[in-house]
């Protein structure tokens, strides 16, 4: 496979935030008029299809917000997906490979539960993930961001994010990662700069318990999780967005601990909201706001996406940044 076989969209002049989604999809989601009734039949009052995967979500979002970005992921010409993200023109490059990008299915209950069937992705071979890992380090020059984001397609090893990584060290770019499992384990074995993990996540990538953190932080019992990801602040020197759904999200950083809750909303889909999370907080660091901002902006992107159907990426006017409450953890009253 050659170079040339790689297939872009118009490329922004100057880049700030370049993503990676090595397992992207397109997303379908129905949006039903009654609860999910397991082996029953259902009609949806809506279907929708969008371009997706992790690292593109957070394009999308990056692009709503005005800021240069642009997705690399594997695809071949004429795949639905390219179709799709030239519908949105959202720049990107893709590797092109021989199958079909997968889809993943989505079924959006009336009261915002959502039910999601991932296909596993189209495999790659040792040579077409060494080629794209040299793809996301040749296009990253230049760029303040890059952010690895989702499950790795099969054929992919579980150390492939730590590879990427070790190759950017000497472009002066941060990376932020996004995954589960053994790809965050691995991950977490030298520095990054963000990781943004939910409560059983850290405690994958930390050999803590995952239920008990889980049932901890449900009960609101915060200090397992601020246990676990103080030993990653440790470990990588990366600060921690731990996204908690309707609960909010804390920041861990070397500078402090902050929690954040949401403002109210009416949920449709909570798939896509830590993709957003992600984004907002990814918008706030480029424009030089402090961390508790950065967290305020991550949580209001969050609940953006969660009032959206589907996968849509909120706009910066559909923010309730008022609404997201802050707290410094080692007491200071709430930052409004």
């Amino acid at each position: 496979m050659s170079e040339r076989d790689d297939m872009t969209s118009p490329v922004p002049a100057a880049l700030t935030i370049l993503t990676v989604t090595a397992n992207p999809s397109l997303d379908r989601t129905l949006e039903l008029t009654a609860p999910l009734t397991r082996g029953g039949v259902q009609r949806a009052q809506a279907v929708r299809a969008e371009p997706g995967g992790k690292g593109v979500n957070v394009s999308r979002v990056v692009a709503e917000a005005g800021i240069s970005t642009r997705a690399i992921l594997p695809a071949r010409g004429g795949d639905p997906l390219l179709t799709a993200l030239d519908d949105v023109a959202l720049p990107y490059l893709a590797f092109a490979i021989e199958g079909e990008v997968r889809s993943n299915i989505t079924v959006a209950d009336p009261d915002g539960t959502t039910t999601k069937i991932n296909a596993p992705g189209h495999a790659l071979d040792a040579t077409q993930a060494d080629r794209l890992a040299e793809l996301v380090v040749e296009n990253a020059r230049g760029a303040c961001w890059v952010a690895l984001c989702g499950s790795l397609p099969p054929g992919l090893p579980d150390t492939w994010y730590r590879t990427v990584i070790d190759g950017l060290v000497d472009l002066g770019c941060r990376v932020a990662v996004d995954t589960s499992g053994a790809p965050l384990a691995a991950t977490v074995s030298g520095r990054v700069d963000l990781l943004k993990p939910n409560d059983e996540e850290l405690a994958e990538a930390t050999g803590a318990d995952p239920a008990r953190l889980v049932a901890a932080t449900a009960r609101g019992d915060y200090e397992p999780l601020i246990a676990a990801a103080r030993t990653l602040v440790d470990q990588t020197g990366a600060a921690i967005l731990a996204t908690l759904g309707a609960s909010g999200a804390m920041l861990i950083s070397a500078s402090g601990i902050w929690f954040a809750t949401p403002p109210p909303i009416v949920p449709r889909s909570t798939v896509g909201a830590g993709d957003s999370a992600l984004a907002g907080y990814l918008i706030a660091e480029t424009r030089g706001d402090d961390e508790p901002d950065r967290l305020r902006t991550a949580v209001a992107y969050g609940s953006a996406a969660t009032a959206l159907a589907g996968t849509q990426p909120p706009s910066p006017d559909s923010l309730d940044l008022d609404g997201v409450e802050i707290t410094e953890l080692s007491g200071a009253a709430p930052r409004r």
